[in-house]
């Protein structure tokens, strides 16, 4: 697949960081998430290569108010400063953040306010999430909505060697158009299996999956 599908398009990356309780943090819960914030400055990179206005951010928060902050046109350069400002939470709704992200996308479609080749969206988790099945299910819903399958690409990505996390990632990754779903729109890796110079080649796998 030619890379031209990952330009004209609009970018969004949703970090549903949690906080675990202090007696169930996993054995370098800090490091791997200081190494994913290299790779997720790495990520935008390449995505504000092929999107220059910008990449839209949602980072989980602990807020009363709201559960994710979302961030417009942010450039990789002040991703840092957007990561220290919000504390995660213990939990993270998966659920509602990718109906926010959906959402948006349709209204900006409908207004004719998106980019001619569509819209990527990538997820990182660090998790089990608790909604396994809605997720699945509003997924395939989503696909109804699409002219042509590289319209819109989810790819998730894991941090961490959550079983169950990883099972269900596998499972829509590998059986979306099972469960009826229009179009395989879903990729997903580990992150720490992904390397920088492959980033492009992730994004295309994520579109034609």
């Amino acid at each position: 697949m030619s890379d031209v599908l990952l330009q004209n398009r609009d970018y969004t990356i949703v970090v549903a960081k949690t906080r675990p309780t202090l007696p169930a943090t996993p054995p370098g819960y800090e490091q791997r998430w200081l190494k994913a914030h290299d790779a997720i400055v790495a990520l935008a990179q390449t995505c504000e290569a092929l999107d220059p206005d910008g990449i839209t951010l949602y980072l989980s928060c602990r807020d009363a108010s709201e559960q994710f902050k979302a961030y417009k046109q942010v450039k990789p350069e002040q991703l840092s400063d957007i990561f220290e400002a919000h504390y995660p939470p213990e939990t993270v709704n998966l659920l509602d953040i990718l109906k926010t992200v959906l959402d948006d996308y349709f209204a900006r479609k409908a207004a004719q306010q998106t980019k001619p080749n569509g819209e990527m969206i990538l997820v990182l988790i660090d998790g089990e999430p608790s909604d396994r099945m809605a997720i699945s299910r509003l997924i395939v819903h989503t696909t109804d909505k699409l002219d042509r399958g590289s319209e819109l690409g989810i790819g998730f990505i894991q941090l961490g060697d959550d079983l169950i996390a990883r099972g269900f990632l596998a499972a829509l990754d590998e059986n979306l158009k099972s469960a009826g779903a229009k179009f395989d729109i879903v990729h997903t890796e580990v992150m720490e299996e992904m390397k920088t110079p492959s980033l492009t080649e992730f994004l295309l796998k994520v579109l034609g999956d």
